[in-house]
């Protein structure tokens, strides 16, 4: 799973989603996360930064959409749908516009935004990794909705193999990064990334076992831990890492050279090898 599509503050089980039961429609699929209604301040302009004729539409996930980011403790989460493949400038753009957004508003700590061409979004390769995210996780902000054009997610093994089946490649890229790592700033950034993601895959491992969908960091942590009492204790620091990126270098170390190997081999055995990405 590319973006970071875990969230902030706990509001309780399942408060802040529009589903019913687990996070799911009647029908069994999960429900679209978040809303217009519930974000604290208007976020439209950011996408202001990029020229109209490449934008086909822009949304907004993790907690700003779901309601329950925390002033001065959340980032901002959006993403920008090209009608072409975005390019070295359009990337370039970006990093900009996160910059810009990180100064300019007290009330986020930090900004991601990540571009993608509408038609990878829709392609088939991505139907279970970024289609599912932009359908169940993205909240419409500007432009036509590319969630209309796909399908209901049920919490499948494929959806949890594709969407989070390459936590071994990412273990990899923190490594790297720890290495080159300066300043207490960049940690706290690694470790709070690399704990989302390994809540997240946690969470995927055993969500076709649980039957449903959360975006909470502790209740996926504690359901991961139902079934794997063993770890349990170390899911519950990286929940708290994610949400505050808190423990420094030992707490990240837990996470690349103990946790999340083990929970790679394991998330690999029970589903299997994702779908290879060029």
């Amino acid at each position: 799973m590319r973006p970071d599509r875990s969230g902030g503050a706990r509001g309780g089980p399942y408060a802040r989603g529009t589903g019913g039961a687990r996070g799911l429609r009647p029908d069994g699929t999960i429900a679209r996360e978040g809303g217009l209604d519930r974000i604290q301040a208007p976020f439209a302009p950011v996408v202001a930064a990029f020229p109209a004729e490449a934008l086909h539409s822009a949304y907004l996930y993790g907690s700003v959409p779901r309601g329950t980011a925390r002033p001065g403790r959340s980032d901002l989460d959006l993403l920008l749908a090209l009608h072409r493949a975005p390019d070295a400038q359009d990337h370039a753009r970006a990093r900009e516009l996160e910059s810009g957004l990180d100064r300019d508003f007290a009330q986020i700590d930090g900004a991601g935004v990540l571009l993608a061409g509408a038609a990878e979004l829709l392609s088939e390769r991505e139907r279970h990794d970024l289609g599912w995210f932009v359908a169940c996780l993205c909240t419409p902000l500007l432009g036509a909705d590319l969630g209309a054009l796909l399908p209901g997610y049920r919490p499948t093994s494929l959806l949890a193999r594709e969407s989070n089946g390459d936590l071994a490649e990412a273990l990899e890229r923190w490594r790297t990064r720890a290495a080159g790592l300066t300043t207490d700033a960049g940690l706290r950034t690694l470790l709070r990334g690399a704990a989302r993601k390994t809540v997240r895959t946690g969470f995927s491992l055993v969500m076709p076992r649980w039957q449903g969908w959360t975006s909470d960091l502790e209740e996926s942590a504690e359901i991961f831990g139902a079934h794997y009492p063993r770890y349990a204790a170390r899911m519950r620091e990286a929940a708290e890492a994610a949400r505050y990126g808190d423990g420094g270098t030992a707490r990240l170390t837990m996470l690349t050279e103990e946790l999340g190997p083990w929970l790679a081999a394991e998330h690999l055995r029970v589903h299997g090898a994702r779908s290879p990405r060029t």
